[in-house]
């Protein structure tokens, strides 16, 4: 997200040969002989250039009502793809195989499976706040809908009448679990054709996981009735989130890269490449790479949240935004922002709602963060590469922060009801920052408050300089400092590790072969972004 070939080929052309003329078999004149003309041999198919696609004969058998609409073949710059559409409604278990030469299409919004409400009614206290219509009818039980995505399988959104996105509504799941070697890709029409480019964004929407965690900030219900539910940002027709479960089960992605997304539904409101809206602890999240978001590289409203592997490239907002009262681990990350661009590394929140629990919870171990140069957006808008804000409880463990021209941190709090400040801590984390310095402090917090925190205790180094080689990879000074020994002790989820980082050395190539290269991110997978796998 093993090789995927990066170059874009260019299908050839046979020349005809041309037959003997009329003069060279009969001689002219009446009474001449005439010659029978021979049936013509039939014309062979093509022989395909190695690595071009060549489009399949017919869509595969899917069980959804309606099925896979086939809107016949796309010519690409890699050849051509038989487009198999996907219906409006998942309303079946379903699974889309990887079949050669065939491409899936989103053509608008597609709802996997209907929402199932707040919490499903055979639970031991069914609460049901709200019923939504799905399919012409109000539902407040789960319809069990699992859309299974095989290994190497490309899906692209185009946008018709309604942005093209994925919601995975309440009560249903989305299995797409690829492998290093045939990573899952969702992405727009434009890199699917060959005329996206290494700066484009915002082609289409994003996919959408819809939970029954907790959440702070609610559209409907309330915190104190234990009932808060809420809609996804600037969805026209509700795609709810919200309820009592932060274990709840989603489904798995891993191996899977979400490419040029972002679109706004509404003004200031916009997807991202991968929304988890009270996503639990059931729903596994694994080598995951987000490429030219327009907004965040992910966001996770509430619920509970463990991820491993993250990569976030070019983001133009946040690359990892945690609001509304979630609790979440996050191990072995690497978020690269264009130089110039992108908003903070980390918007963590629970901004307005400092006085609702849980307040947001957030552990971030062993990512590395880079920024080159001075970002527009993020000196008007977060003024530091990481933004804490809403008395959200954060540790910062084992961090590499790059970010030689802007600040590094800002904590920002306020609170109407005098709830207690912030857990605030980091353990082994080293900053290179620039701007005024490396601590802001605003609302509640000042930068004293902000240094107390994340200044030179437990290993922390706030005037580190960086010789990370590759972009990303450890160099000497990050292999200097030691891990944090008692990881495990934040969380069980976490591995204990002895270094600082995502990537401790040229050996530790964890990031290779599953992830699409540009600019600002080179892997090593021979895959440029801007192209797709051919095979």
């Amino acid at each position: 997200m093993k090789t995927i070939h990066g170059a874009l080929l260019i299908g050839c052309s046979a020349l005809a040969l041309a037959g003997c003329g009329a003069d060279d078999i009969a001689s002219p004149g009446a009474g001449g002989i005439t010659i029978p003309t021979p049936t013509p041999a039939p014309t062979p198919a093509p022989t395909p250039t190695p690595g071009t696609v060549v489009a399949a004969a017919s869509c595969p058998t899917f069980t959804a009502t309606g099925g896979l609409k086939d809107d016949g073949v796309l010519p690409t710059a890699q050849g051509t793809w038989r487009v198999c559409t996907l219906p409006a409604l998942v309303d079946k278990s379903s699974s889309l195989p990887k079949v050669t030469g065939v491409i899936y299409r989103m053509n608008g919004r597609v709802d996997v499976g209907c929402d199932g409400g707040f919490k499903a009614p055979t639970s031991a206290a069914p609460v049901v706040t709200s019923t939504v219509s799905c399919a012409n009818r109000s539902l407040t039980a789960d319809t069990d809908v699992t859309l299974t995505v095989d290994p190497g399988v490309i899906i692209y959104g185009e946008n018709g009448a309604e942005p093209a996105w994925m919601a995975v509504n309440r009560g249903n799941k989305l299995s797409a679990v690829g492998t290093a070697a045939l990573p899952i890709i969702f992405t727009s029409r434009a890199n699917v054709v060959g005329t996206a480019t290494d700066t484009d964004q915002g082609q289409w929407g994003g996919v959408v996981l819809l939970g029954r965690g907790i959440v702070t900030d609610c559209n409907i219900g309330s915190t104190t009735g234990g009932n808060c539910e809420r809609d996804t940002e600037g969805s026209a027709n509700p795609a709810r989130f919200g309820g009592a479960d932060n274990t709840y089960n989603a489904g798995s992605l891993k191996y899977v890269q979400i490419r040029y997304s972002g679109y706004s539904l509404a003004v200031g409101k916009e997807l991202q490449s991968l929304t988890g809206g009270g996503t639990g602890t059931g729903t596994t999240f694994d080598y995951f790479q987000s490429v030219n978001s327009s907004d965040d590289g992910s966001e996770f409203f509430g619920g509970a949240v463990n991820f491993k592997h993250y990569i976030a490239v070019n983001a133009d907002d946040d690359s990892l935004d945690l609001d509304t009262g979630v609790i979440a681990n996050f191990q072995y990350g690497l978020i690269l922002q264009r130089s110039g661009n992108g908003d903070a590394f980390y918007e963590i929140d629970s901004n307005g709602n400092e006085d609702n629990a849980p307040r947001s919870k957030i552990n971030i171990a062993n990512f590395t963060a880079v920024q080159p140069a001075t970002s527009s957006n993020n000196e008007s808008n977060d003024l530091a590469s990481i933004l804490i804000r809403g008395n959200a409880d954060v540790t910062l463990v084992n961090n590499v922060i790059a970010s030689p021209a802007n600040e590094c941190i800002r904590l920002h709090g306020t609170s109407t009801n005098g709830s207690a400040p912030a857990t605030l801590a980091a353990f082994a984390t080293v900053l290179t920052c620039g701007g005024t310095g490396p601590f802001l402090g605003s609302g509640s917090y000042n930068a004293a408050a902000t240094t107390a925190a994340f200044g030179t205790a437990n290993g922390n180094n706030s005037a580190f300089t960086s010789t990370l080689t590759s972009t990303f990879v450890n160099g000497a000074n990050e292999s200097g400092v030691a891990g944090y020994a008692n990881i495990t002790a934040l969380s069980s989820f976490f591995d204990n590790v002895a270094y600082i980082g995502a990537v401790s050395g040229a050996s530790d190539v964890w990031y290779r072969g599953w992830t699409c290269d540009n600019a600002t991110g080179n892997f090593g997978s021979n895959a440029a972004c801007t192209s797709l796998p051919t095979a």
